[in-house]
């Protein structure tokens, strides 16, 4: 198992992210294991419960999945892009849908800027949350 090197003490300052995932125990793993890692971490299981909890979290990253029950990654991207108070929150797709020509050039246009295919490994989530492109699985935009 890949040892998580932010679990020792010299971790980077603490982020505030948002875990977007309809798999209720995916995203309490992934919320966990993100707290783990020294951040602050709030979940939603769908797009309208994660706009809103956007809106009073104010996370400076967000893990989205694309293919949501109540709507597509893409909307949520697209609507909180839109709001003021969001342009600089970095909007990260990570999914299972298959990468294609046609997901990258939605998750552009919905302000998406990258892509991670499921699931995604705890030395990349740890790289991705201290602000580096994690090598793994990383869809070219």
């Amino acid at each position: 198992m890949a040892v998580v090197s932010s679990l020792r003490a010299e971790r980077q300052a603490a982020r505030r992210v948002l875990v977007v995932e309809d798999n209720l125990d995916s995203v309490q793993s992934m919320a966990m294991l993100i707290k783990m890692m020294g951040h602050q971490c709030q979940f939603a299981i769908n797009g309208f419960a994660a706009m809103d909890i956007a809106r009073s979290f104010r996370p400076e990253i967000i893990l989205l999945d694309i293919g949501l029950p109540d709507c597509q990654g893409y909307e949520v991207a697209r609507q909180l892009k839109w709001e003021p108070g969001f342009e600089a929150t970095r909007i990260i797709a990570v999914t299972g849908l298959p990468d294609g020509e046609e997901l990258r050039r939605l998750a552009r246009e919905a302000g998406i800027e990258e892509f991670y295919r499921k699931p995604l490994d705890p030395a990349a989530l740890e790289q991705l949350l201290e602000g580096a492109s994690a090598p793994q699985a990383r869809g070219s935009f």
